[in-house]
C-alpha cells in the first residue's frame, strides 16, 4: 500500500484480506460456486483397514484438487469482498462474511487432511505448496463451525466499520468549510485534506480526533477476533497468529524478527536525523508551546492522520523556499487529466518496459473515484478478483501528486499478478513475499523523476542545482524515511496482542508506547483505554500484515539500484529513471514470473544478485540529503 495508503498501498494476503494479493487460474475465469453451496465436500477418508502409506502421486492429486477448489472458492470470496468494499450494505457485508467463512473452513479442513503427507519425501514444488497451504489463511478459522462463522462475521464488521467511518462536526466547528456541498459529515479523505492543507492547530487537532474516535466501536469486536483467530492458529500448530505470520518468510520466525531488527538498525540513524530536523522546523512554525525542543512531536502537526508520511508538511519542512515546485497537481487539473488519465500515465510506464497493456476488463470493472450514492472503502487496493488476470483497482483518486504515485504503486501489484496468474494458486498469494509485492510499484515510482515528469508534460522545466536536488530528496525522505518506523510498529503491536503480551485492557497504551518509541510522536489529545486508535488504520481492520511495507521500503531501493544497473545508468540513484528501458523490464519480469514458487531469497537473487535484504541502497539514495541535514541540526538536541 504504500502508505498513503500508503499510498494506499494495500491489498490482501491470501484468504482473509480485503484486497487480494493473488491472481491465478486458466485463461477463462473459473466457475464460481454459489455461497449457498458452501465449501467443496470433504475428500472421503480412506478405510481404516486400508493402511496404505500415501505416495507422491497421492500428494500430487490432492494438491491438484486443492488448486481447482481454491480457484472457485477464492474467486467467489473475492467477488463478494469486491462488492462489500464498493457497495457497503448489510447484505453485501453478510455475503462477504459467508464467502470468507466458506474459504476459511475449506482451508482449515485441507490443512488437517494434508497431515497424512508429513514425513513423505516430496519434490520441492509439492512440498512448497503443502507448506503454503498451511499458511494460506491470514486469519485461520477455528474448526468449530459456529466459531468460524462468528470470526467471519467479525472480520466483515471490522471492514465495514472502517469503511463507514466519518466525523460529523458540530455547529461550532471550524471544519465546516471542508464539507462537500450538501454533506454534513467528513470522510477520511476529507479529513486527510484538512491535515494536509490547514495550519491552524485547533483545526488540525479536531480533524485528528474526529477520525480516531470513529474507531472506538471496533474495540470489542477486535478483542473477540483475537481470541477466535488465535484458536484457529493453534489448531494449525502455531503458538498464535503473530507466530504464524512470522513463519511466512522462508526463515525461522525468530530469525525473521532478528533480520527485521537488523534492517531497522541500519536505517534508524537516518530517521532520527530527519525527526530532529522536522521538529526544529515545526517549532519555528508553530512555537515552543506546541512543539518541544526535545521530545515527542504531536502527531497532528505532521499533516498525516497516522504521521506515517510527512510529505504534506513540505511547505513547512522544505529546505529552500522559492525553489520550483515538484507538485504536479495543478498540471493534472490544467490538462484535465482525470482519474482514468492518471491510471493511463501509470500504465504507460509499465508498457514502456515491455509489459502488455491492462486488459479491457480493467477499465470496465475498476472503481477509480468515490461514488456519491453509497458508502465504499476508499483505501486504494489492487485486485485480481477471479484469479484469472481479472485485474482491477479500487481507489478514490484526486488529481494530486500523491495519488499519481499511488497509481504507480497499485499498478505494480496488478502487473505482478499478470506475470504469474497461470502458476498453481498456492504460488500466487503474496509474490516472492508480501514485501516484494508492495515494493514493485514503488520501485517504478522511484523512476518518476523530475526529468520524467517534464517528458510527460507535467512539469514545465526540470529544477537545476544543488538546492533543487536537496528539496527533491527531502520530499522523498518525508515519504520514504518518515514511514519506516510506522511500517515496523503496527505488526509489533499486533504480535504482542496475539501473543497475549499486550492484554485488551492495555491495547491503546501499548499502541502509543510503540508510536513514541519508534516514531517519536505523541497523540494530538490525551487518549485512554476508552479509545482504540489502532483501528483508525485500515490494515488493522482487514488482517493485512503490515511488516510488508517496512520490508518494501527497503527492497524498493535495492531493486531500483539493480534495475538502474541493468539499464546501463551510471550516476546518482536519485536521478535514475528506467522508463522505456527494455533490459530493465526484462530483469523485472523474470523475477515477477516466479510468484511464490521459490523462496524469496531466490527471487531477490534474480533481480539484485544478492540473497539478503540490505538497506545500503536506501542510504546511498539519501546520502546527499543526509550530509546537508547533519549541518542543519548540529545545534539541536536530537532524540526524544
Amino acid at each position: 500500500m504504500h502508505p498513503r495508503t500508503r499510498l494506499a498501498l494495500v491489498l490482501s494476503l491470501a484468504a482473509s484480506s480485503v484486497a487480494t494479493l493473488a491472481c491465478g487460474g486458466p485463461a477463462e475465469p473459473p466457475a464460481t460456486p454459489t455461497l449457498a453451496s458452501g465449501p467443496p465436500p470433504a475428500t472421503p477418508a480412506p478405510a481404516a483397514s486400508a493402511a496404505v502409506p500415501p505416495t507422491v502421486d497421492d500428494a500430487r492429486a490432492f494438491l491438484a484438487q486443492v488448486d481447482k477448489d481454491l480457484h472457485g472458492l477464492w474467486a467467489a470470496r473475492d467477488r463478494a469482498l469486491w462488492v462489500s468494499e464498493t457497495y457497503i450494505t448489510d447484505d453485501s457485508d453478510a455475503l462477504a462474511a459467508a464467502a470468507e467463512q466458506a474459504t476459511a473452513e475449506y482451508v482449515t479442513r485441507k490443512v488437517q487432511e494434508a497431515k497424512r503427507f508429513d514425513g513423505l519425501a516430496l519434490p520441492d514444488d509439492l512440498a512448497r505448496q503443502l507448506k503454503l497451504l498451511r499458511l494460506a489463511q491470514a486469519i485461520p478459522a477455528p474448526s468449530d463451525p459456529a466459531k468460524a462463522g462468528e470470526l467471519a462475521s467479525i472480520e466483515s464488521a471490522l471492514r465495514a466499520g472502517y469503511g463507514k467511518g466519518s466525523y460529523c462536526p458540530p455547529a461550532t466547528s471550524k471544519l465546516h468549510p471542508f464539507l462537500k456541498k450538501g454533506e454534513t459529515c467528513l470522510h477520511l479523505e476529507d479529513l486527510d485534506k484538512v491535515l494536509a492543507t490547514s495550519r491552524d492547530p485547533a483545526v488540525l487537532t479536531e480533524a485528528w480526533k474526529g477520525w480516531h474516535d470513529t474507531a472506538r466501536p471496533q474495540r470489542e469486536r477486535y478483542t473477540r477476533y483475537v481470541t477466535l483467530a488465535n484458536e484457529g492458529a493453534k489448531e494449525l500448530g502455531f503458538a498464535d497468529v503473530g507466530a504464524m505470520w512470522r513463519s511466512n518468510y522462508d526463515m525461522k520466525p525468530e530469525d525473521f524478527e532478528a533480520d527485521v531488527e537488523r534492517l531497522w538498525e541500519q536505517v534508524k540513524p537516518l530517521y532520527d536525523e530527519l525527526h530532529c530536523y522536522a521538529r526544529a522546523k515545526l517549532r519555528t512554525k508553530y512555537g515552543k508551546d506546541k512543539i518541544p525542543e526535545h521530545g515527542l512531536i504531536p502527531t497532528q502537526y505532521l499533516a498525516n492522520m497516522w504521521a506515517q508520511e510527512w510529505t504534506e508538511e513540505f511547505d513547512v519542512l522544505a529546505p529552500y523556499k522559492g525553489e520550483p515546485s515538484l507538485d504536479v497537481g495543478r498540471a493534472l487539473v490544467a490538462k484535465k487529466i482525470d482519474a482514468k488519465g492518471m491510471v493511463k500515465i501509470g500504465e504507460s510506464f509499465f508498457t514502456s518496459l515491455g509489459f502488455d497493456p491492462l486488459p479491457a476488463t480493467f477499465w470496465e470493472r475498476s472503481m477509480l473515484t468515490r461514488p456519491r450514492d453509497r458508502d465504499v472503502v476508499c483505501h486504494a487496493s489492487a485486485w485480481d478478483v477471479t484469479w484469472s488476470d481479472d485485474l482491477r483497482i479500487k481507489a478514490c483518486l484526486e488529481p494530486t501528486t500523491s495519488d499519481l504515485v499511488t497509481i504507480h504503486h497499485e499498478l505494480g501489484h496488478d502487473f505482478y499478478f499478470s506475470q504469474y496468474y497461470k502458476l498453481p494458486i498456492l504460488f500466487q498469494t503474496t509474490g516472492a513475499n508480501d514485501g516484494f509485492h508492495e515494493a514493485i510499484g514503488d520501485t517504478i515510482a522511484l523512476s518518476v523523476t523530475p526529468q520524467y515528469l517534464k517528458d510527460r508534460g507535467l512539469l514545465a522545466a526540470v529544477p537545476k542545482g544543488d538546492k533543487a536536488r536537496i528539496d527533491a530528496l527531502m520530499k522523498k525522505a518525508l515519504e520514504k524515511v518518515a514511514f519506516l518506523p510506522f511500517g515496523l510498529l503496527i505488526d509489533k503491536w499486533r504480535w504482542d496482542v496475539f501473543s497475549g503480551k499486550t492484554p485488551p485492557e492495555k491495547y491503546n497504551e501499548a499502541w502509543w508506547a510503540l508510536k513514541a518509541k519508534y516514531q517519536g510522536v505523541a497523540p494530538a489529545v490525551a487518549r485512554t483505554e476508552q479509545d482504540f486508535d489502532p483501528a483508525a488504520k485500515y490494515h488493522v481492520n482487514t488482517s493485512d500484515t503490515y511488516i510488508r511495507y517496512f520490508l518494501a521500503f527497503v527492497y524498493e531501493f535495492q531493486f531500483h539500484r539493480a534495475l538502474c544497473k541493468a539499464a546501463g545508468f551510471d550516476g546518482p540513484l536519485d536521478q535514475c529513471s528506467i522508463y522505456g528501458n527494455k533490459a530493465a523490464g526484462e530483469k523485472l519480469r523474470a523475477m515477477l514470473a516466479l510468484g511464490e514458487s521459490k523462496p524469496w531469497q531466490d527471487a531477490m537473487q534474480v533481480i539484485t544478485g544478492d540473497r539478503v535484504a540490505d538497506a545500503s541502497a536506501l542510504l546511498e539514495y539519501f546520502a546527499p540529503l543526509r550530509a546537508w541535514m547533519k549541518d542543519q541540526i548540529k545545534d539541536e538536541k536530537c532524540g526524544w
